[in-house]
């Protein structure tokens, strides 16, 4: 079979590979589609944390369940997705029920070898049954989840104001499901095809152009008392040490975006607001299945965020051209044949 591996940052190479042979308590699934994410880009342009070359990219994946063992009821020959992370079982993150922060994790596509690869081997515990789902959607349910995972930690009420920074993929999950619990989205990003797409797609109306004066903006939109809700979506280090100054006093300040660097902010500022700040890792089952519960009822219509098809077998020579602010790149999808 062939593989893409990313063997240092700029640089990809295909190779041939054996088709993997299942183990104990492992499932094989032919892929069909990989959605390609914030991780991936910034992998090959060598920013992404956690991250160690050569390495095999990919963890937003559909695919057609092959063989397994220990699955309980899924069936051969159905469409699955995955919950990429793998995590320990035993350690203080896993028996307090939050495995996506397991002490020992291991993400699919990060820290090992991921789905860049026409067949690929899991664990059959990750399974996810696809519901009848077609296989594009299956692949975004990884990066929706994610967003459903970081508006449950941020409590998001409705009414209030919820402020997600950027409006890449991931921004855009925020976004829908800060609306499914009823909050006033705002959303925030210097690319304005981006805002507008918020905009005409998502129903938006509160966008905000970073270039702009943005706190003026918010005092404008929430009647003086700014967001609430403040959430990442970006990982820029500017970006989040400035949006320390959009959150409201009693707010919530949630990191969904991840860069390399030290945050900084000003200690009283943050003080006087009794702010909390928090982190937001990966997702859960639970936020699976409400991903998959929106998707399959149509709450959301997330397809429309892919911008850009490529063949698995072309991949390595366009995948480049996404890093391109202009390129219009929302989501790429890959397609196996």
């Amino acid at each position: 079979m062939k593989v893409l591996t990313c063997t240092s940052p700029g640089t990809f190479k295909y190779s041939e590979e054996t088709i993997p042979t299942l183990s104990k308590r492992h499932a094989i699934i032919k892929l069909k589609r990989i959605g390609i994410c914030g991780t991936d880009l910034h992998a090959f342009e060598g920013t992404q944390p956690y991250f160690n070359y050569p390495r095999v990219l990919g963890h937003e994946l559909a695919g057609e369940l092959i063989d397994a063992d220990d699955a309980g009821d899924f069936k051969i020959g159905e469409m699955v997705t995955l919950i990429p992370y793998f995590n320990c079982g035993t350690c203080i993150a896993c028996r307090s029920g939050t495995p996506n922060c397991c002490v020992n994790l291991e993400v699919f596509g990060v820290h090992i070898d991921g789905g860049m690869k026409e067949y690929i081997s899991v664990p059959s515990y990750s399974l996810v049954h696809g519901m009848d789902l077609p296989a594009e959607m299956l692949a975004l349910a990884e990066p929706l989840a994610i967003g459903a995972h970081g508006i449950r930690r941020a409590d998001v009420r409705p009414g209030e104001f919820v402020l997600v920074v950027g409006a890449g993929p991931i921004g855009l999950g925020l976004m829908e499901f800060a609306k499914i619990a009823g909050a006033e989205v705002i959303a925030l990003d210097l690319n304005q095809q981006r805002l507008e797409f918020c905009r005409s797609h998502l129903g938006i109306d509160n966008i905000i152009n970073a270039s702009a004066d943005v706190v003026s903006s918010l005092k404008d939109i929430t009647g003086g008392n700014m967001p609430t809700v403040v959430i990442d979506a970006t990982g820029n280090l500017k970006a989040i040490n400035n949006s320390f100054r959009y959150m409201a006093h009693g707010g919530r300040y949630v990191l969904v975006g991840l860069q390399k660097g030290d945050i900084s902010f000003s200690h009283p500022e943050f003080h006087k607001r009794e702010g909390t700040l928090m982190s937001s890792r990966n997702a859960t089952r639970a936020d699976y299945e409400q991903v998959l519960n929106a998707l399959r009822t149509k709450k959301i219509q997330p397809t429309n965020y892919i911008t850009h098809q490529v063949s698995f077998d072309d991949v390595g020579s366009e995948f480049e051209n996404w890093l391109k602010p202009d390129s219009g790149v929302i989501k790429a999808m890959v397609q196996f044949s």
